[in-house]
């Protein structure tokens, strides 16, 4: 194979190819529920398309109760404030940012914990020296879907007496023996953005089976209100609305054939590139279902010739379009990086993978064709590395 970036012609692929995908329910399907909602007049507030959804993910989880919101972030964000948490909230550096965000945003200091380099997930053999008088919870995430270790958080949490609530962002029906990952920790939370699994364009949504939680949960999605001459709390507008709640409903019945076309590209990646040297996977613990949201390599520029970055200009050239989630660590931001645990050197681990990662492209419509090409080019990268390097130093 010849690469574009050494000739200097045309890419192999016309269109571009993207990170991800949304999944796409029939245009019919959709309309229906549309025309239902022009029929009834209902928007929001809790109409009924939203109800059903709610009961809807509840069953297709597994999990005790959900509060559907209009997006990950305030679902986090609400999560915090119904908890009532302040002081210091540990969390990792390798996430996306909103995570953080929320933290800040309830007047809460994050304190970042490295994490495991086989998972890329908060290392629990840290949490415990970071927590003092002033912390109230801890923040994990489960980094591309890949749960944390949530069995020795659970132990820490209890033992100093914090609340754990997990941002499940990317981990939609996944599950750690058995159970939802929605079932650990006081609660969960899941985005339904376009680039998740399973998406409403914008959405997420609280988990919990902490009956109180939820109760406060749904009260301050609505700006605090309990009655039409009540408002008890200080909350916001955080609801979804029909339309959202239509195009979940529409889209939930292909999550299941969604996973399995990704589980099928994701061992594809992984028999295609596996013995290439310089390249390495993200650990699976144990008994875990996962749901196959991303596939990452890690690359090691001594072993396969290029770094991350030169073989990301190497994809681009093909119009392959591959992401460095998640890069850079939140704990390097101006807003972040005058925080006592935000220097490079006590985050070792997380400052390595976030300079050697790369998610290839992954999603169900993507066809298997394409993603033998992407590693026959990583392939040839890796053979022409000499040949890279001298066009990309000129």
């Amino acid at each position: 194979m010849k690469l574009a970036l050494l000739l200097g012609g045309k890419p192999v692929f016309k269109s571009p190819i993207y990170v991800t995908k949304p999944v796409l329910p029939s245009m019919e399907q959709f309309v229906e529920r549309i025309k239902l909602i022009f029929k009834t007049g209902i928007l929001t507030n809790s109409g009924p398309f939203s109800v059903e959804l709610e009961k809807t993910i509840t069953k297709y989880l597994g999990v005790s109760d959900c509060a559907l919101l209009c997006n990950g972030t305030i679902a986090l964000q609400l999560a915090l404030s119904s908890y009532r948490l302040s002081g210091e909230i540990i969390t990792t550096p390798f996430t996306f940012p909103a995570t953080v965000h929320v933290i800040a945003l309830n007047q809460i200091t994050p304190v970042f914990c490295d994490i495991d380099s086989d998972t890329y997930n908060i290392d629990v053999r840290q949490i415990e020296n970071l927590i003092t008088t002033k912390t109230t919870a801890i923040l994990p995430v489960h980094v591309y879907g890949v749960p944390c270790d949530v069995e020795a958080i659970d132990i820490i949490a209890k033992r100093h007496g914090l609340r754990v609530i997990y941002d499940a962002a990317p981990a939609f029906g996944v599950q750690y023996k058995g159970r939802s990952i929605g079932n650990f920790g006081d609660a969960s939370m899941f985005s339904f953005h376009g680039t998740k699994i399973f998406s409403t364009f914008e959405g997420g949504a609280l988990v919990s089976s902490d009956d109180y939680f939820m109760q406060r949960v749904r009260i301050l999605r609505n700006f605090g209100i309990i009655s039409e001459t009540e408002v008890i709390s200080l909350g916001i507008n955080g609801k979804i609305n029909e339309i959202q709640c239509a195009f979940g409903l529409a889209t939930l019945d292909l999550i299941k054939d969604e996973i399995a076309k990704r589980k099928y590209l994701y061992n594809k990646y992984t028999n295609g590139l596996k013995n290439l040297p310089g390249l390495y996977f993200q650990k699976i613990p144990k008994d875990i279902e996962q749901n196959y949201q991303y596939f990452s390599i890690r690359i090691n520029k001594e072993e396969y010739g290029l770094n991350r970055d030169e073989l990301t200009l190497v994809l681009r050239e093909e119009n392959i379009f591959p992401r460095k989630y998640y890069y850079p660590l939140c704990s390097q931001y101006p807003i972040y990086k005058g925080l006592p645990f935000s220097k490079p050197d006590i985050l070792p681990v997380a400052t390595n993978v976030t300079e050697n990662i790369l998610c290839l492209p992954l999603y169900g419509i993507l066809s298997p064709e394409i993603v033998d090409i992407i590693i026959e080019i990583i392939h040839q990268a890796h053979k022409d590395r000499d040949k890279i390097l001298k066009i990309l130093n000129k």
